[in-house]
């Protein structure tokens, strides 16, 4: 890829020759650096994109205008609607007079959501709607076939790996993760731009290394009721051995997933 920004300082900043991340002020163990706002276009043109505009920061959102320098904002897209993505939405929608897109009619901001399938233009830019449902039930990942990127939201992060939140489903996240690593060969996919953390590169050895980690942390929690582990804090004592404690209420959350998933018939 040409035109690939890659800051050595960080997320912000970074991208492609049509996409570039502005960092939010939110860090913490669950959000990494941030989240990345998203900012779409084709080089010159007049009309954007805002993906994840984040939290209800004004500061922030008063960034993300300030960066547009006068460019039209044809729509505000989410890639789902939890808070650190989507809580500063309709802030934005009304600083730059836009509207929101969404699968989940909540977060919406105007007649029109999004699908699977579907595909938002601004200008001469396309931006195709990928679901991926598992992170959460609404999750979407966006293909920009300009740059063979794909932006994916909570789905793969820059760092680490997705904590399946309780609106989500273990198994719809296998079967995301699964379609993303075919589309990223078929499409010779190019990078993914996470909504937290930096770019990847080498999408395909991404997507296969959160493949593999899934189904190793299901053979663990096995072991692991095989030797006596019951509730989802003994499990996450057993499996997650080594996380600091601060980020045990979010493994307990994966377990659950996890349990879920396994009693299945």
């Amino acid at each position: 890829m040409s035109g690939l920004r890659i800051p050595l300082e960080g997320p912000d900043g970074s991208g492609t020759d049509r996409a570039i991340s502005l960092l939010a002020p939110n860090a913490s163990p669950m959000t990494l650096d941030g989240t990345n706002t998203w900012v779409i276009g084709e080089p010159g043109a007049r009309a954007v994109l805002v993906v994840d505009p984040g939290p209800e920061d004004e500061g922030h959102l008063r960034r993300v205008a300030g960066h547009l320098a006068g460019r039209r904002v044809e729509a505000i897209l989410l890639t789902h609607g939890h808070p650190d993505h989507s809580g500063g939405a309709k802030r934005f929608a009304e600083i730059v007079g836009s509207r929101v897109r969404a699968l989940d009619p909540r977060h919406m901001l105007g007649d029109e959501g999004l699908a699977d399938g579907d595909v938002v233009t601004a200008g001469d830019l396309e931006l195709r709607v990928v679901g991926t449902p598992g992170h959460s039930f609404d999750s979407l990942c966006f293909w920009l076939p300009s740059d063979k990127a794909m932006l994916t939201g909570d789905t793969v992060l820059g760092r680490g790996t997705t904590v399946i939140a309780p609106d989500g489903d273990l198994a719809d996240y296998l079967r995301s993760l699964d379609r993303l690593r075919a589309s990223a060969e078929i499409m010779a996919a190019e990078a993914l731009l996470p909504g937290h953390g930096p770019v990847l590169l080498e999408p395909i050895e991404a997507l296969d290394g959160y493949i593999s980690h899934r189904r190793e942390r299901l053979d663990q929690i096995r072991r692991a009721q095989q030797e006596g582990a019951r509730t989802p804090r003994e499990i996450v004592e057993v499996v997650y051995a080594g996380l600091a404690e601060e980020l045990w209420p979010a493994a307990e959350m994966s377990v659950r997933a996890q349990l879920a998933y396994l009693e299945r018939p």
